[in-house]
């Protein structure tokens, strides 16, 4: 602790947390992912590259850029894990973080540690503040991430950068790369609309604009007028534009992809087209790809980075260790970050198979199959050897109000009832994370002053489509503060089939002291609706 000048302790600030504090001041209103403002052209981006001296070494760099809706980040985790073990020295650019902002900067696998991430932070910074002025001003949140991951895969000599699109693709900060060595678009459909269009195709032209004269390309199966656009873009750039068909889960020798759910073999077979394109291209050694129309085998060193890739927030099974009681699998959360209806209603899919095979398990001896999926054998070392307990599913969920819970809450609602799920109880909670600031690792204090009208939304909503299930008409939901109105930032505004907490670790603690008090009780809890819900549940829980 320093001393201030009146005799008072002032906490000391980390060189870490004083480079975060700097970075958010990039964050001036409240905006997403980097959405393009007046006076800030993607222009500006080749100027802060002369700033910078990034020009050249950007030209050298052997790059793949993958943009798309759904699944692009998991496509640059198996793109990254494959080349890496192929052994090459890798790069990989992806967003958003969840719990530490280096999980953006991946070198060989890892997080960048944080005194190369200060380095290379600071001497950025400091080359921008020295250089922009009145004509051109600081760059933007994201672009200044962008260009710091250049920054960081030209100093560390990279063999390969991964650049996952922050948004859209034709005027994302990545794009101010001009020769990849190939592209990929992963699945599409309906998000960012206020910025990338209303149609498919508009969102798709949008995408397609990471295209680059000449460059091969690959997508997945796309819905009609996604794909008539995506190849429109591809025939007026000369690009060769292939479809990149799932993979065929007999390649994998009887493993597991470590990513979790049906649709990531969607992912990995755009993963293994690019991969192996980028091998060929670039001259490295004879790729062993296997034609679209003749899967037959796959490269041992393919196999082993597509069942070892990680991705934080995407099909997680996270026991709590926290807490007080003999048996921690009691209390288990399934985290994945969809926020679109196409992702949510991936994600019931994976939750619901996910915890029919967590509980056959559990009724059973614990001798597992050789192949049982990795993340689900974390799970299970954790799980109770007490036969018979009730699994009940709860929902822990929050969304930004851009989006459209109407949308979001019956897809997610409904998928899982079809597959004979039913969630006793759902939470809804506001974000810990806020727009305007970055955090370390350490959790951010809580806002006893949040305005949860948002919450109290999405809770009417979730009891309408239970009074709906049960065969009555929607009706008027008025929430009863349980905790008292004298304390409100306790106050817990319950219904029938949902709560409202005014902090995720109220909500957290409730779970676990009902734990506690039900030891014929397992709790299955499935977080989603937004990537920085994970996030911060990720942090309260692993912390």
């Amino acid at each position: 602790m320093a001393e201030g000048g009146n005799g008072s302790a002032k906490p000391t600030v980390s060189p870490y947390d004083e480079a975060m504090d700097t970075l958010s001041s990039l964050i001036t209103e409240r905006t997403r992912a980097g959405k393009i403002q007046k006076g800030d052209p993607f222009d500006y981006m080749f100027d802060y590259l002369k700033m910078l001296d990034l020009e050249e070494p950007i030209s050298k760099m052997s790059i793949i850029h993958v943009a798309g809706t759904k699944g692009k980040g998991s496509t640059c985790a198996f793109t990254e894990s494959i080349l890496r073990n192929c052994g090459f020295r890798t790069g990989l650019f992806t967003s958003p973080h969840l719990i530490d902002l280096r999980e953006r900067f991946r070198l060989d696998g890892v997080d960048i540690c944080e005194e190369k991430f200060l380095a290379y932070f600071w001497w950025c910074w400091d080359r921008l503040k020295e250089r922009t002025g009145d004509d051109i001003s600081m760059p933007t949140f994201f672009r200044f991430l962008t260009l710091l991951a250049f920054k960081i895969f030209a100093a560390e000599q990279v063999d390969v950068a991964i650049l996952e699109v922050g948004l859209g693709g034709r005027l994302d900060s990545t794009n101010v790369v001009q020769a990849p060595i190939v592209c990929g678009i992963s699945s599409l459909g309906y998000d960012h609309m206020e910025i990338l269009g209303y149609t498919l195709g508009e969102i798709a032209g949008e995408k397609a604009g990471i295209f680059k004269q000449g460059v091969p390309a690959f997508t997945v199966p796309q819905p009609d007028e996604a794909m008539r656009m995506l190849e429109k873009k591809a025939s007026q750039l000369d690009v060769h534009l292939k479809v990149a068909l799932p993979l065929d889960v007999n390649l994998l020798n009887g493993l597991d992809l470590r990513l979790e759910g049906e649709h990531q073999y969607i992912n990995a077979g755009l993963a293994v087209a690019l991969c192996s394109t980028w091998i060929q291209r670039t001259g490295h050694i004879e790729a062993n790809y296997l034609d679209e129309t003749k899967q037959s085998s796959l490269p041992e060193k393919f196999i082993k980075g597509l069942t070892t890739a990680t991705l934080q927030g995407r099909g997680q099974i996270v026991p709590d260790r926290f807490i007080d009681i003999e048996s921690p699998g009691d209390l288990v959360f399934y985290l994945d970050g969809a926020h679109t209806p196409e992702s949510i209603e991936v994600c019931a899919k994976w939750f619901c198979r996910a915890i029919k095979e967590r509980n056959k398990q559990q009724n059973f001896s614990s001798n597992q199959p050789e192949n049982f999926s990795a993340s689900n054998k974390l799970a299970e070392s954790y799980s109770c050897e007490i036969p018979r307990k009730n699994s009940t599913q709860i929902l822990l969920f929050n969304c930004m109000s851009v989006r459209d819970p109407q949308s979001l809450l019956p897809c997610l609602f409904n998928t899982c009832a079809n597959h004979g799920v039913h969630f006793k109880k759902a939470l809804f909670v506001p974000n810990i994370s806020v727009y305007n600031k970055v955090w370390s690792s350490a959790l951010p204090p809580i806002d006893s002053q949040v305005d949860l009208s948002w919450q109290l939304t999405l809770q009417k909503l979730w009891e309408n489509l239970n009074s709906s299930e049960k065969g009555g008409d929607a009706k008027k939901v008025d929430p009863i503060c349980e905790e008292g109105e004298a304390d409100k930032d306790r106050c817990v505004w319950s219904c029938e089939n949902s709560s409202v907490f005014p902090s995720l670790p109220l909500a957290v603690k409730w779970l676990r002291d009902t734990i506690q008090q039900n030891k014929s009780t397992r709790f299955q809890v499935l977080v989603t609706g937004s990537l920085h819900l994970v996030g911060d549940v990720l942090r309260f829980v692993k912390k």
